[in-house]
């Protein structure tokens, strides 16, 4: 699986890498004598859940700050805290101080040293489809598998509708994503999960990445380059990727979180949060994160944001997970055995839309991760064309190129639906998708039916429905 769906490494043309299950060990302590200070150890980050009440949440950053820990962020509203410690034994120190008994779970959220360095930052009109293509619309086979360029004779989307690219950031300067760019809304959350908000600071630095994606949403109809499956919405760019190719967990909650905040109906995450490909509930770190990122996502659900993910490049079958062969991807890899309590996040949370890849010829891409009752629809992902920074057109293929179509059509939905929320966009997308058989030549790996299977879910998404019914 690529990092970004890697994101995901990118999907499309970075390097891949994984994630596996297993304990985030923090160094022993050295001692000089009965009464030296501990030392230091490195610089790491922490979820830690509490009830989520101001009260509780509170006392939990009063146990952070007592077990020698700094708060970077705390979302009450959900009951989780990002904190940061140099401290080795924090998981231990800060459930054993006065305040210890607030604290339901602890976990690192990596297993290298925080690179980022100390602390954080103080931190309407429907647009009508018009008869003229875009240059190299005739180029987007894409957008013909599921129905965009029919779809755009009814509409291109509504300005009301902000959709989150939460990626490795976009160029706004590109003619085909600026006329549709929102930057008063857009956020960079790569400095240790904490809102950077400063102008830019959501631009990309080393990955083409989210750019891509961006174009597959929204390129704007404007007589250049291509159009975005709904080119007449607003997008901002929430950067989740730093510039090694990591989505952390406190990055991905801070991300989410800023785009439920900020009203935006439909967010896109075409990666997988490091450094572990499945997060595995019954270990200590592992699972402390699995319940922290839940609690962000299923907040920012309620709030009316609706999510949607790349089901992942490594070909696995997310229905019957075994093993783990390169996890956690920031310090060493360990082979491990997993279950299916652990978790490809945030892929596989509740709620979350998960979207694997076709082929022109409508098959499985090779690449894409399967799985009966994990799939929910698919879309194109392979060798699909988008934008590039610098004003630049290319080719890119991974799931993380699926998602965004899915993506692009949720956000037509909610431009013609806008009444519906997250639970009526998710029931929509599954009921109008075009059934898709497995493939005529037997192949094991397809279970289900023609309604719902583990390569297509529940088929193939379908634009033109979006926009009819």
């Amino acid at each position: 699986m690529s990092r970004f769906s890697r994101p995901r490494r990118l999907a499309a043309g970075l390097s891949a890498a994984a994630l596996a299950c297993m304990s985030l060990g923090a160094a022993t302590s050295a001692h000089a004598g009965p009464s030296a200070e501990p030392a230091a150890g490195p610089l790491m980050n922490y979820v830690v859940n509490a009830k989520a009440t101001p009260g509780h949440v509170r006392k939990a950053e009063d146990a952070v700050r007592d077990a020698g820990g700094t708060v970077l962020t705390s979302y009450q509203q959900f009951g989780v805290i990002v904190a940061q410690s140099t401290n080795p034994d924090f998981r231990t120190d800060v459930r054993a101080g006065k305040n210890g008994r607030e604290v339901q779970s602890v976990g690192a959220t990596r297993t290298a040293a925080v690179s980022e360095g100390a602390g954080g930052l103080n931190a309407t009109d429907e647009a009508q489809a018009t008869p003229v293509l875009d240059p190299r619309e005739g180029e987007q086979w894409d957008m013909v598998q599921i129905k965009a360029d029919q779809a755009h004779q009814v509409t291109d989307g509504s300005r009301n509708v902000l959709v989150g690219i939460n990626d490795s950031g976009v160029d706004d300067t590109h003619p085909d994503l600026a006329p549709n760019f929102d930057a008063r809304d857009s956020v960079s959350c790569v400095n240790n999960g904490v809102p950077d908000t400063t102008a830019g600071a959501w631009r990309p630095t080393t990955s083409s990445h989210g750019t891509h994606v961006a174009g597959t949403v929204a390129a704007a109809r404007n007589g250049v380059g291509i159009v975005g499956v709904a080119p007449g919405v607003r997008i901002a760019s929430v950067k989740v990727v730093n510039d090694a190719g990591f989505i952390y967990p406190e990055y991905s909650i801070c991300g989410i979180v800023w785009a439920a905040e900020h009203r935006m109906a439909v967010t896109n995450h075409s990666y997988f949060i490091d450094p572990f490909e499945f997060w595995c509930k019954d270990n200590g770190d592992q699972g402390a994160v699995q319940e922290a990122v839940r609690r962000a996502y299923a907040w920012a659900t309620d709030q009316g944001t609706l999510s949607v993910a790349a089901a992942g490049n490594s070909n696995y079958d997310l229905s019957n997970k075994t093993t783990d062969n390169n996890s956690p991807n920031d310090s060493t890899a360990v082979p491990r055995t997993i279950n299916n309590d652990c978790l490809d996040m945030p892929t596989e949370l509740p709620g979350v839309i998960t979207v694997a890849s076709t082929t022109r010829a409508v098959a499985k891409s090779s690449f894409s991760n399967f799985g009966l009752h994990k799939i929910d629809v698919a879309a194109p992902g392979s060798s699909i064309l988008s934008t590039l920074p610098g004003g630049r057109y290319g080719l890119m293929s991974g799931t993380s190129m699926a998602s965004p179509h899915v993506t692009g059509i949720a956000a037509l939905m909610k431009s013609t639906h806008p009444w519906w929320g997250p639970r009526e966009l998710e029931r929509a997308l599954q009921r109008e998708a075009d059934d898709t058989a497995c493939p005529a030549t037997p192949d094991a790996r397809c279970t289900g039916t023609t309604a719902n299977n583990s390569f297509f879910g529940e088929g193939i998404a379908d634009a033109l429905d979006a926009v009819q019914r």
